[in-house]
Formats: C-alpha cells, sequence, structure tokens
C-alpha cells in the first residue's frame, strides 16, 4: 500500500511541476488509463443495451455528468459512449434553469407542447448526417475538414461528441465543397451550453454558424451568419443572434436580430434547427421559432466556428437535409409517408420532443384525410443484432401508433409493425445510408 501511495505521489508531483517531462509522462499515463476505460466502459454499455431491448424497458447506461467528464485542464475524456444496436440521432434538450434565472424548467411534456406547435419541418432527402457513434474517441472527426484550429471527438454527458477547440472552424466533408446546398434545406444539430460560472472567461460569441455563398474560407462569400452568446453574469440568459444579406445586395450592409433565449439550461444540449427555403430563412432553438426572414442571399456552404478561449465547445447530431415535401404529396407519389422527423433515445423506445413537430403533421393529415389508414412501421440500420433491431423497432412502432392515439386518432385507423433492418432503402455501409434506413414509415392500408 506504500508503494502504491509513493508511486501515485510521485505521478501527481511530475504533474504539478509542469515541466515538459511531467506533462509527457502523465499524457502517457492518461492515455494507458483512458483505453483500459474504454474498452470496460465499451463492454459494460452494449451488456447493458442489450439486455435493455431483450426485455424491452427504457433503460441503458447511465450518462456521466459533464463534471466528471472533464480533467483539470478543460479538455474532455474520451471514453466512449453507450453503443446502441441502432444509431438513432440523440439530442437533450435542457429542462433546468440557467443559475440564477427566474425562468421555471422546461418538463419533458413541455417540451413536447412547444415542438408540436413548431412550424418546422425536416428535409426529406438527407444530404449529410453525422452522430460519430461510430468514430473513435481522441480522433479528429472523419467527416469534417478543418479550416481553422481542430477538433476531436469526445464524450460528454454519456453522449459521443464532435469537440470543437477553441478559435477553430470545421466544416463538413462533400464531393463539392463549394456547392452543396440545395435551394431548399434544413439544418439541424445540439450544440452543449456550458456554464460560465465554470469558466469565468468565456462570455460573449461562443458558437457561430457561417453560410457562404462559393468558397467557404472567404468572409466576403458570407451570406449568413447565426450565432450564440452566453452572458457575462449568471443571471442573465444566453442569446442567438443572426445577420444576413439580402439576394440583391450581397456586398451591402449586414441586417441584424436577435432574441434572448429564457430558461435554457446549463451543463445540457440544446436543439438547432435552421430552415432555408429560396430566400426564406427560419432558426429554432428546442422547437421555439427564433427568427424568420424573408429575403436572404442563398448560400452554398456552411461552417461552424468557436472563438473564447477555451476547449468546452460540444456539438451532435449533424443532419442536412433536402426538402421538405407536403404531407399528402408525399404519400400520394409513394402510397406510404417516409418519416425522418421521429427520433428515439439511443436503444429505447422513447420519442424525444423534438418529433413532436412530425407527428402533429401526422395527426393533422389524419384528421384532414378521415378515410385514410396507416400501418406505422418501424425501420433500423443494421448495427447491432438483427434480433435485438427487431425488437426495437416493433416498440418503436408501438411507441408511435400510441402517442398518434393518445393525440385523437381513433386505434382502429392504425396498427403497429417492426420491419427491423430487413427493408433497407440506402447501403449500410455509410453514416448517410444508414441514416436513411433509420426511418418511421406510415404505409396506407
Amino acid at each position: 500500500m506504500k508503494v502504491k501511495k509513493s508511486i501515485i505521489a510521485v505521478v501527481v508531483l511530475l504533474l504539478v511541476c509542469g515541466g515538459a517531462h511531467g506533462q509527457n509522462f502523465g499524457k502517457k499515463l492518461g492515455t494507458a488509463v483512458k483505453n483500459s476505460a474504454e474498452n470496460a466502459a465499451t463492454r459494460k454499455a452494449e451488456q447493458k443495451t442489450e439486455e435493455a431491448v431483450n426485455k424491452g424497458i427504457d433503460k441503458a447506461t447511465d450518462p456521466n455528468s459533464y463534471k466528471d467528464d472533464k480533467k483539470d485542464d478543460g479538455k474532455s475524456k474520451t471514453s466512449n459512449p453507450s453503443s446502441d444496436s441502432d444509431r438513432e440521432n440523440t439530442s437533450s434538450s435542457g429542462t433546468k434553469s440557467q443559475s440564477g434565472s427566474n425562468n421555471e424548467p422546461q418538463s419533458t411534456k413541455s417540451l413536447e407542447m412547444v415542438y408540436a406547435k413548431s412550424d418546422f419541418v425536416p428535409g426529406d432527402k438527407i444530404i449529410f448526417e453525422d452522430d460519430v457513434n461510430s468514430e473513435k474517441a481522441g480522433e479528429f472527426p472523419s467527416q469534417w475538414d478543418v479550416l481553422k484550429g481542430t477538433a476531436e471527438v469526445a464524450t460528454i454527458n454519456g453522449a459521443k461528441t464532435i469537440n470543437i477547440h477553441k478559435n477553430s472552424i470545421i466544416t463538413p466533408l462533400m464531393k463539392n465543397m463549394n456547392n452543396y446546398l440545395p435551394d431548399v434545406f434544413t439544418l439541424e444539430l445540439d450544440f452543449f451550453l456550458f456554464d460560465p460560472n465554470k469558466h469565468e472567461s468565456i462570455f460573449g460569441r461562443i458558437y457561430e454558424f457561417n453560410f457562404f455563398e462559393g468558397k467557404n474560407n472567404d468572409y466576403n462569400n458570407r451570406r449568413i451568419e447565426i450565432w450564440i452568446d452566453i452572458p457575462q453574469h449568471n443571471n442573465q440568459s444566453a442569446k442567438i443572434g443572426w445577420k444576413w444579406k439580402t439576394p440583391g445586395d450581397v456586398q451591402g450592409d449586414w441586417r441584424r436580430g436577435e432574441e434572448e433565449l429564457k430558461g435554457l439550461a446549463y451543463e445540457e444540449f440544446h436543439h438547432l434547427a435552421i430552415s432555408f427555403n429560396k430566400r426564406a430563412l427560419k432558426v429554432y432553438v428546442n422547437g421555439n421559432r427564433t427568427a424568420n426572414l424573408p429575403n436572404v442571399a442563398r448560400p452554398t456552404t456552411f461552417t461552424i466556428e468557436t472563438h473564447t478561449p477555451d476547449n468546452a465547445y460540444f456539438v451532435k447530431n449533424i443532419r442536412l437535409a433536402e426538402g421538405a415535401v407536403p404531407l399528402y404529396d408525399r404519400m400520394m407519389s409513394d402510397g406510404k409517408i417516409i418519416s425522418y422527423g421521429i427520433t428515439f433515445d439511443i436503444g429505447k423506445s422513447t420519442i424525444k420532443p423534438e418529433s413532436m413537430g412530425e407527428i402533429n403533421r401526422i395527426v393533422s393529415f389524419m384528421k384532414e384525410n378521415p378515410d385514410i389508414k396507416f400501418s406505422v412501421e418501424g425501420h433500423t440500420d443494421n448495427t447491432g443484432t438483427a434480433a435485438n433491431n427487431q425488437t426495437l423497432s416493433e416498440a418503436r412502432s408501438q411507441a408511435v401508433l400510441a402517442k398518434l392515439v393518445e393525440m385523437g386518432i381513433a386505434k382502429d385507423r392504425l396498427k403497429a409493425a417492426g420491419k427491423g433492418q430487413n427493408s433497407p432503402i440506402a447501403d449500410n455501409s455509410t453514416d448517410e445510408g444508414r441514416a436513411k434506413n433509420r426511418r418511421v414509415e406510415f404505409v396506407k392500408f
């Protein structure tokens, strides 16, 4: 025991001294401990997830707190998150008030109500998606390019994320790097809002989402800028701001706006959604529309940028999609409605609050067309075992059916079927293909 204590004392002394040798030794030691923890966490997570799916219960690995995931130097640990038999997108809309604010926490039910009233419609054709679940912790995310600084795959609150380092700019890797945004598109992602009390030097602009026409490394080409501001004092609300140029005045002055994000929880992920329709731009945070701009210059590329000197920036579940097609047109063309807007917690049949906008549109459509009956069919990709995917898809289709009945649709107009991984519509060897295969279909019968 004395020997162990002596070794620990030497290690601590080397790390505290701050010398190059001490830092190198500490880094090697941290890597060894991290690798061992990663392997153990992965085995444990996989076992728990499989048990949860087989038993049909909504329980997976417990997420770690942000505080526990941070090293003393402010960088995130890089342990693996909970694995999942179906790599579904996840987000965690904050349900706690900002410290010192007068806003009450939002319950899951109230979040569902906000999303149900939201007019955001996710795109139908996925162009780019990255949930980084298949990425190795500590590595640069493989689907991205860096224009400045760096980023790495990391774990925060129990989920794999992209940790964008201070003063960095990343952009998605696409076949045509200068022109991949269509005339009509939606961009969704979850961003982490850290507590300024834990990072006293951080306030002002943190995340910045820039949209360009042409090359994304030339700020003369910038057409839209959306950013998140964090307050200097904890009794103030975070803010979202935006500025844009009009189609005929791209070299002129910027038009600007901003709005407070009251009650937005610190140390939580929040859902940002952007909808662009030829010239109209809408911006949403956790289902609430914050901007509605009618005359905006069309962009063709985008970047994510960080500013303030810290590495506490995390984003996840980035999805870029083209669309969206009205529900009636979708059904008439295919005899069914394929939805990517209904998503679930990892390894669970729990419907996420941001799905309520899409579910509400299905409900409205069925009420407007009382003769239509739907088979609600859940589909997964081929990640994990076929048996687990089948069980999970069945539970999810039943959950959607129950939600529709809860919202006033007669049960005899619905039936549920889990299809598992048996009916792919895209290549499961790519991230975008797997994303297309994870879907809910409403098939007319």
